[in-house]
């Protein structure tokens, strides 16, 4: 090949380079704050931000701020079932008790001002009064643990409670010359009920927590409480100018937003799926367990928790009773005995006619409570002698425990703390 064909060739390759490719440009939408931004990388490396223009109805642009200001970020996969009926009737509770308390401010200012007395008096009188309440957040401020193991039951208690002082104060026209007592009395339930609402606020909304959220349920939580107390006052304010401008009419509508009041708080502490351990709790999981095999999770026992008297037994869960004090429970022989049967365990049966005790150590979590629940339950399903039947029972337990701790960790459950709220435990 000479030379001539060769300079033909490479301007045949030369003709045949492939095209420079084009730069690529990369862009994505990024929402914050119900707000869609466009941003894009250009050729000379620049980025370039626009605002994409919703098209959405205005209705759908409202309700979404809506579920953004009330509603946990991530709503409804970052909470757990039952929170939106909880906001619910959270929202009514609000309501009825602001326009409760317009009611009875509005009765108090009036009592006092019928009393035959100086001003002075009247006003270290209305100073007595809010003192009442101070004792009553002291006294009940000693009843914490109990609250933490039965946060829904000192919740419901907390606006009955709220209610009784409300209705003194309601009342304390009819004898203005008790007004000292009735409107001290009255705050003093009022400072009790308020200590235990706030005690009880953190567990309920921890149930709701799936996410570790609980600063933005609190937050949210708050929102709609300051929303629905303004419309609670402001319909206070109307009917105490109206319907209530007489003593008959603050009975009779005040009856009817206590009802409200009560009711709401109630369904709404229904809603609210406790995770942690404490005798009520336990006892269902353990008779759900021997009777049908699964577990039961919180949102499964939130209904069926009995909210006025939890502390009754279960048969089918082996008649446990917890918080008695050890040495009334049993004798030291006994002890013994069972001690050599259960050396590593850190808890004791005693097995009664009618119940079963179980009494837990200091330092016991709430999978020893369940592994002595089972052994109680076992047990009371045996029909030989009483440390043979504490042999086989403890046997039972060995086997499915494993299997229990498991499937209740799945469900969400909280196995490593029990709340019997008592504190009577024992240490060697």
């Amino acid at each position: 090949m000479n030379l001539l064909e060769n300079l033909k060739l490479l301007k045949k390759d030369a003709g045949n380079t492939p095209p420079e490719l084009a730069p690529m440009i990369v862009s994505w939408t990024e929402t914050s704050d119900t707000i869609s931004r466009r941003f894009q990388f250009q050729p000379n490396g620049q980025l370039s931000v626009k605002v994409v223009n919703d098209s959405r109805p205005v209705i759908h642009k409202i309700s979404e701020s809506f579920v953004n200001t009330f509603l946990p970020s991530g709503y409804p996969y970052s909470v757990n079932e039952g929170y939106l009926r909880y906001t619910q009737f959270r929202a009514l509770q609000h309501f009825s008790s602001a326009a409760l308390s317009v009611l009875s401010t509005q009765s108090l200012l009036f009592a006092a001002g019928l009393r035959p007395t100086p001003a002075q008096a009247t006003a270290v009188s209305w100073i007595l009064k809010d003192g009442m309440q101070h004792a009553g957040k002291l006294i009940c401020s000693n009843l914490g643990a109990r609250m933490d193991s039965e946060p829904k039951r000192w919740r419901v208690f907390a606006d009955v409670l709220y209610d009784f002082g409300t209705s003194l104060e309601v009342l304390s026209p009819l004898c203005p010359q008790l007004f000292l007592e009735m409107a001290g009395l009255g705050n003093f339930a009022k400072g009790m009920a308020t200590v235990a609402a706030r005690a009880t606020r953190l567990p309920i909304y921890s149930s709701f927590a799936k996410e570790g959220n609980l600063s933005d349920l609190y937050a949210k939580g708050e929102a709609i409480s300051t929303v629905f107390n303004v419309l609670g006052l402001g319909a206070g304010i109307q009917l105490v100018s109206t319907v209530c401008s007489s003593m008959q009419g603050k009975v009779v509508v005040g009856s009817f937003l206590s009802a409200i009041h009560v009711y709401s708080t109630y369904e709404e502490m229904r809603s609210a799926p406790i995770n942690t351990l404490n005798p009520q709790r336990t006892a269902m999981i353990i008779e759900d367990f021997l009777k049908t095999g699964r577990v039961s999770s919180p949102a499964d026992l939130r209904y069926r928790e009995d909210l006025m008297f939890p502390g009754r037994v279960i048969k089918d869960a082996g008649n446990v009773k917890v918080g008695r004090n050890l040495h009334k429970v049993m004798k030291p022989s006994r002890l013994k005995q069972l001690k050599q049967i259960l050396p590593d365990e850190k808890f004791v049966l005693n097995f009664g006619n009618k119940s079963t005790d179980l009494v837990l150590e200091q330092n016991a979590s709430g999978e020893d409570a369940l592994r002595g629940w089972l052994v109680a339950a076992y047990a009371s399903q045996a029909a030989n002698g009483e440390l043979e039947m504490v042999e086989e029972a403890y046997e039972k337990m060995n086997a499915v425990m494993p299997t229990l701790v498991s499937e209740l960790q799945a469900k969400g459950w909280h196995t490593d703390r029990f709340l019997d709220g008592t504190g009577c435990r024992f240490g060697f």
